[in-house]
């Protein structure tokens, strides 16, 4: 069982901004499993600034849940740029947010390739006036790389909030 108190800071500095500027959240998680969603809800009074998650851990929800192209998880995979970004904008669009963070990796055990080794993990972020992405290579077991997962895509919010 992990402690998510490390994440009270990070999810505090973001509910202000956030509620500061009337706007709202969305989250979209593959490898995490919901994991982001969950530290921003442990923070009392979150519904003011944190709209919806989406966990989209197979394609087939990818596709559904957040328009992710067909075409695109089959010419880049789920652990692509490509695909987060269009997860990213997928869950701005299909909620009432205008903020969206999502993530999709390779947390462990098994699972990686030579091109993508345990603990890559894609990041994405749409604001109002972007969307971008980036590739991480995390260390350690599943529970590791997912919670160095949960702790960038955090701090790539604040960073663009």
């Amino acid at each position: 069982m992990t402690d998510d108190s490390r994440f009270e800071q990070q999810v505090a500095q973001l509910a202000e901004r956030l509620a500061a500027n009337g706007r709202m959240l969305a989250t979209a998680e593959s490898c995490t499993g919901g994991w982001i969603a969950k530290v921003l809800t442990d923070r009392a009074g979150s519904s003011a600034w944190f709209d919806r998650g989406f966990v989209t851990y197979s394609n087939q929800a990818k596709q559904d849940m957040l328009g992710v192209q067909p075409a695109t998880l089959q010419r880049h995979g789920a652990v692509s740029r490509e695909t987060v970004l269009e997860m990213a904008q997928g869950a701005v669009e299909r909620s009432a947010a205008q903020y969206g963070v999502a993530v999709s990796g390779i947390a462990g055990p098994g699972g990686g390739t030579p091109d993508k080794p345990v603990g890559t993990v894609w990041l994405a972020w749409a604001t109002p006036d972007s969307l971008e992405a980036v590739c991480e290579r995390f260390d350690g077991d599943r529970e590791q790389v997912r919670m160095q997962t949960v702790e960038r895509a955090l701090r790539g919010l604040f960073e663009r909030l």
